[in-house]
């Protein structure tokens, strides 16, 4: 018996196949006629991914080996008295995979108008007229944020939705003082987990109204005067954007970006072990899969299996 036990050993395989989501967190709302923030780059083997794309191809991983992971945090909202747009998400990063963070979402102060960052999926323009949003760069993680619209004098100018990992942001278009903001792009449904989960969802924007809504999966609302709405910040490890905002109603952090999330599916004889700094769960085995969670890991973290 110990010498089948020693053969069975050594005829176990030492390499295993690694699906992945890896989303990185979502982009700042913009925080004076604000944009909303553009949501975290998606990247996915299974169902989908982000921009509409093909899917990734799936990792093979060798046993007792670390590997890097970084869960990306949400960006800030922009600055106060500052025509700066939203502070764009941090990368998350699973080996050789990178998914880039959200851009932030476009502002305007004194007149002058902010577009949209560029991100994973880009922020949306801030509220004035023609004031575009992000792009979706590098492409394949999500889509841009929308344009806003408006003519100065009509009143409080709505801006434009974040991108989200499965829609562009909503445009807004200025008819009166009363618009609603756009809402922020949809994100991306997945089974990787064995059931539909969405990710990546766009930030809404401050409408002179009514506030944009949040893009499904984790994208924060936006502000609106007319209903009195404060935002919403991205939902946690989601990498959803930041809904924008504008004064009054624009309570610090209030519009920040959701952070990231990384998702590992693998055979169900293996089993991962989390290294220091990294949080993490792992699930039991189900259709011959197990799957891990990891919802924060800061750089040089690392996993391993055995």
């Amino acid at each position: 018996m110990p010498i089948l036990g020693v053969i069975a050993s050594q005829n176990r395989p030492r390499i295993l196949t690694v699906d992945y989501l890896v989303v990185a967190g979502g982009g700042g709302g913009g925080l004076n006629l604000g944009g909303g923030g553009g949501a975290g780059g998606n990247r996915c083997t299974v169902t989908a991914t982000g921009g509409g794309g093909t899917l990734e191809t799936a990792l093979s991983l060798t046993l007792a080996t670390n590997y890097v992971v970084t869960v990306g945090a949400g960006g800030a909202q922009s600055d106060s008295g500052t025509p700066s747009t939203g502070y764009k998400g941090v990368n998350s990063i699973f080996d050789t995979i990178t998914s880039t963070g959200g851009g932030g979402g476009g502002n305007t102060w004194g007149g002058t108008l902010q577009a949209g960052a560029a991100g994973g999926s880009g922020g949306g323009g801030g509220g004035g007229t023609a004031a575009t949003g992000g792009a979706a760069s590098p492409s394949g993680e999500g889509y841009g944020g929308g344009t806003a619209g408006g003519v100065w004098g009509l009143g409080e100018i709505a801006a434009a939705g974040g991108g989200g990992g499965g829609a562009v942001g909503v445009s807004a278009a200025q008819v009166n003082s009363t618009t609603t903001g756009g809402a922020g792009g949809a994100g991306v449904a997945t089974s990787i987990t064995g059931s539909s989960v969405t990710k990546s969802g766009g930030g809404g924007s401050w409408g002179g109204g009514t506030a944009g809504a949040g893009g499904s999966g984790g994208g924060g609302r936006g502000g609106g005067s007319s209903n009195t709405v404060s935002p919403t910040s991205g939902d946690p490890n989601t990498g959803g954007g930041g809904g924008g905002t504008s004064y009054p109603y624009a309570p610090a952090g209030s519009s920040a970006g959701g952070s990231g999330v990384i998702i590992l599916r693998y055979p169900a004889g293996f089993t991962i072990t989390f290294g220091s700094g990294v949080t993490g769960t792992e699930s039991s085995a189900s259709g011959g899969f197990k799957r891990a969670t990891i919802t924060a890991a800061g750089s040089g973290n690392t996993v391993s299996w055995a």
